[in-house]
């Protein structure tokens, strides 16, 4: 049976649009599909099917490899122009047209004709969405509306249900709704996503006439005078996904739903179109909206993110939005960035996405506090009388809570202006207004060098830091403006500066100003009781103005090719004179930079319990009061790296460090004497156990050598002279307890003594996932070995005591050869898929003069679950023996030190033997990392 051309099929029911969507632009988009041909084809094709199934197998097998080809050559476009989004958003927005519009006319003229359509069953099939605004990234869901006049008909619902299950077929991911347009105009009134949705509304093909009703009856009915509650919903809307998403600056974007990302250009279209009509954004230039540079800036931004955005589509092959690390390193490299400067591809690549989501960010606030204000009614008199407006001075105004500029003329003609507003809006705790902030943006040139060496800049300046209170909020107003790289030039390089690793949660530029804003935490005693240390050092009095700009420039030497703080204290020579600071001010600062890593390496890389650590970081500080700075520089250096990675652990070890190198200044090296330690360890372990007889108690001080009782407090020695007493040969007793102190669980092992025990024990625990943070182990002189290891969950928690019995059991197991301990940690020893992309160069070193006794071997490296067993299980191979190790995790980084001896009790000399030891260590590595890539 021969069936009408689609084109009389269409006329009859009035399906197409006036004017098809291939004949909008049909020179751009030749390369990607040839729409009459394909039209052609595949009515040819369904022509010659005899149901309503063979008809849509029909269209599918004819419109999937048309579709493949078309997703094909808008991918070609990128690849060729990486970071040109515009021409493919668009592209891929047509493409879904031309295969919408052509299922359509499929169905209704050939699956379910209707030549004669009462005006109950005419129908227009609308995109909406980001969709109906014609954006699309390559998997991005196509949103339609099927509009109807009256309630649904038995053939508009099969046209419809035909239509989904074909394009489903087509694999596109379909959001849609079947509606009246009194059923638009009153969902919309209730809901504003579903009111944005229709603000994007646009015709694709059908019943034209009705599209237009509900176009005009939106505008005339719905959206006209409901401007203000528009805007106050997006506003809310826009507070709540940020603090769902977090900030722009945290190191795993959402491209799409995180602060400066495309759903604030969105909220910025959504307004503008409300309240103007236009989803224009140029028109916001002329009618004043928004000046020319900042519409350039906008056209940038949102390229750039569309970019990022479509090849993340492509690189994921699927539709995702968060910038998770392995995505990071593909789109970079498909965005055409490259290893330079001593940073990788990837890190170049994410500095550009934070620097162009600032941007968005801070203009669209300008945008929408110009908004808010301009809507926000006067309160009633009586409460503005009961609630003043701080008192400015003479320059400035107060409008809608915000500091404003009286004469902007006036204001630039004194440079330091630029300034003082900074001041200003701290002295009287106000928010700076939108129009303010734009006029110092566009005129940073006025931050010179003559305006920075003023002595008036330079109090200004420092009184930001230490005179309101709150200095991270002007820092952070300052560098988001671009105030404080103008300021200080130097600064501008780690603007937006990521740092590509799991360790760090911020930019650069954020990490300082964070860091920054726990010191005035603790200044302002609120973190007295977790911070006891470093509350007590700023309470006894410190020179606050070398803490803060050493805070300010200890990170101000990253990303470049040589260390970061050797760099970084080169720069504070030239920058703390600048601020004003004396020439011993200086030096220190200097120092501090230069050495800002020093006690958190001590801390965490070496054991504390060593007298040589402390003996000799004691001679690197030489002075109270550089301890006492580094110590409070340490603590906010570690808390301003993210949530989470400050904990009771490392609050133990830097509180200890601090109070014995303390003591070495104040009362000389001699009080880190070894005798004198072991005496007063013995003595204490005495009166802990009063209760025991004498002859046994005689028994446990003399059984155990020096490193034995400087090393464990004296709850462990208790724990092992429990566990040791009446102890038989062949058994092993094991004690678990939480440490709350440390963050971790505690878990002592008293056995006999043999080769290779430390590298057992750590299997042991490697078995059962966990992760071993410290540890000790000793010898005593009638031949037991006891050890020591804190260990924490996969989520660095501590294991609670619901779960001990079983943690419990299967060490038993594992050191009773039940379970081997090999097997059990390949299932564990695998590095996650986004965790892969990380590079961390393997470095060794050997150090004879940082323990009287021991060798300390550091080994750097990738961290993955069973790491340290490989290390501990290749030295007892090589007949080394572990006293001590001490492990320092930093995100993927892990930097593992021993303390060991050789064979015969003698540290490691010879360098042969280094050679051989380092070589069999980094073949253990390169194994287990290829293990963990299976």
């Amino acid at each position: 049976m021969t069936q009408p051309h689609p084109a009389s099929a269409a006329q009859a029911s009035d399906p197409l649009p006036s004017s098809t969507p291939e004949r909008v632009a049909p020179d751009t988009f030749a390369d990607i599909l040839d729409v009459p041909k394909l039209r052609s084809a595949l009515w040819q094709s369904v022509e010659e099917a005899q149901d309503e199934r063979a008809i849509r197998a029909a269209t599918v097998a004819c419109l999937n490899p048309a579709q493949a080809d078309g997703r094909a050559a808008i991918a070609a476009r990128l690849s060729a122009a990486p970071r040109d989004a515009a021409p493919v958003i668009k592209a891929y927005t047509w493409l879904t047209d031309q295969l919408v519009t052509l299922v359509w006319e499929v169905v209704t003229g050939r699956m379910h004709r209707n030549p004669n359509p009462t005006e109950g069953e005419r129908m227009a099939i609308l995109a909406v969405g980001g969709y109906g605004r014609g954006d699309m990234a390559p998997y991005s869901d196509v949103d339609l509306l099927f509009l109807t006049p009256y309630k649904i008909t038995a053939w508009a619902e099969s046209v419809i249900e035909s239509m989904l299950y074909i394009l489903w077929d087509l694999k596109l991911k379909v959001g849609h709704s079947s509606r009246t347009i009194q059923d638009c105009l009153r969902l919309g009134a209730e809901d504003f996503t579903i009111r944005t949705t229709m603000l994007e509304q646009r015709f694709l093909v059908g019943y034209e006439p009705l599209a237009q009703d509900l176009d005009a009856r939106l505008w005339n009915t719905l959206f006209k005078g409901t401007e203000s509650e528009f805007i106050e919903a997006k506003l809310i809307e826009r507070d709540e996904r940020h603090i769902k998403q977090g900030q722009r600056y945290m190191v795993e974007p959402n491209v799409k739903e995180g602060k400066g990302g495309l759903r604030d250009l969105q909220s910025l279209f959504w307004i503008a179109k409300y309240l103007h009509r236009t989803d224009d954004i140029e028109e916001l230039v002329r009618i004043g909206v928004f000046h020319p540079e900042e519409y350039q800036t906008f056209v940038k931004a949102a390229n750039f993110l569309w970019a990022v955005r479509c090849n993340l589509h492509l690189a994921a092959r699927r539709a995702t939005e968060q910038l998770t690390f392995d995505m990071q390193v593909e789109v970079a490299d498909r965005m055409g960035y490259a290893d330079t400067g001593g940073r990788r591809a990837v890190e170049w690549f994410m500095q550009d996405y934070f620097r162009h989501a600032t941007a968005v960010g801070d203009l669209t606030r300008i945008f929408l506090t110009s908004l808010e204000a301009a809507e926000q009614k006067q309160p009633p008199l009586l409460m503005r009388l009961f609630k003043r407006a701080p008192r400015t001075r003479p320059d400035y105004d107060v409008i809608n809570n915000r500091l404003y500029i009286k004469d902007e003329s006036a204001f630039l003609a004194d440079k330091m202006n630029l300034l003082r507003i900074f001041e200003e809006a701290l002295r009287t705790g106000l928010l700076i207004h939108s129009d303010a902030m734009r006029l110092i943006s566009a005129n940073l040139h006025l931050i010179d060098a003559d305006m920075r060496d003023t002595k008036e800049a330079k109090r200004i300046f420092l009184d930001l830091l230490l005179k309101h209170g709150n200095p991270e909020r002007a820092l952070r107003r300052m560098n988001e403006l671009g105030v404080l790289a103008a300021f200080i030039p130097e600064f501008e390089p780690i603007v937006a500066m990521m740092q590509f690793n799991m360790y760090h949660h911020y930019t650069v530029d954020e990490h300082t100003i964070q860091c920054i804003w726990h010191l005035s935490e603790i200044e302002h005693g609120n973190l007295t009781e977790e911070l006891p240390v470093a509350s007590t050092i700023l309470k006894e009095g410190i020179n606050r103005k070398i803490l803060y700009v050493a805070l300010l420039l200890h990170d101000i030497g990253k990303g470049r090719d040589e260390d970061h703080s050797v760099l970084g204290a080169k720069i504070a020579r030239k920058v703390a004179p600048r601020l004003g600071l004396n020439k011993q001010e200086v030096a220190t600062v200097e120092w501090l930079v230069r050495y800002h890593l020093l006690m958190s390496d001590m801390a965490q890389k070496r054991d504390i319990a060593d007298p040589r650590t402390v003996r000799d970081f004691a001679k690197a500080v030489q002075t109270k009061e550089r301890l006492d700075l580094l110590c409070v520089l340490t603590v906010c250096d570690i808390r301003g790296v993210g949530p989470g990675t400050w904990n009771n652990w490392k609050a133990t070890l830097i509180r200890a460090l601090y109070r014995q190198t303390r003591s070495a200044l104040e009362d000389g090296m001699e009080a880190l004497n070894r005798e004198n330690r072991g005496a007063e360890a013995k003595k204490a372990l005495r009166e802990a156990l009063s209760h025991w007889d004498a002859k046994a108690l005689r028994t446990e001080t003399s059984r155990h050598y020096p490193p034995y009782w400087q090393g464990l407090h004296v709850t462990a020695h208790v724990i092992f002279a429990e566990l040791l007493r009446d102890i038989d040969d062949n058994e092993i007793k094991v004690d678990i307890h939480l440490d709350e102190d440390r963050d971790a669980t505690r878990v002592c092992f008293a056995l006999t003594d043999h080769p290779g025990i430390f590298s057992r024990l750590a299997g042991a625990l490697a078995s059962v996932g966990a992760n071993v943070v410290d540890a000790r182990t000793f010898t005593s002189k009638d031949g037991y070995a006891t050890a020591v290891f804190w260990i924490q969950d996969g989520d660095d928690s501590p294991y609670d005591n619901a779960r001990i019995p079983r943690l419990r059991d299967m060490i038993s197991k594992t050191l009773r050869g039940q379970v081997v301990a090999g097997d059990a940690i390949k299932p564990r020893d695998k590095i996650k898929k986004r965790e892969r992309a990380f590079r961390v160069p393997t470095s060794i070193t050997f150090d004879n003069e940082g323990s009287e006794i021991y060798t300390i071997i550091e080994v750097d490296t990738r961290d993955r679950p069973g790491l340290l067993y490989d290390l501990t299980r290749t030295m007892a191979n090589a007949n080394v023996y572990i006293a001590s190790a001490v492990i320092a995790t930093y995100g993927e980084q892990v930097v593992d030190t021993f303390y060991v001896k050789d064979m015969f009790g003698l540290k490691f000399y010879s360098e042969a033997k280094q050679k051989s030891l380092d070589s069999k260590l980094r073949e253990a590595i390169a194994e287990g990392a290829r293990r963990a890539k299976e």
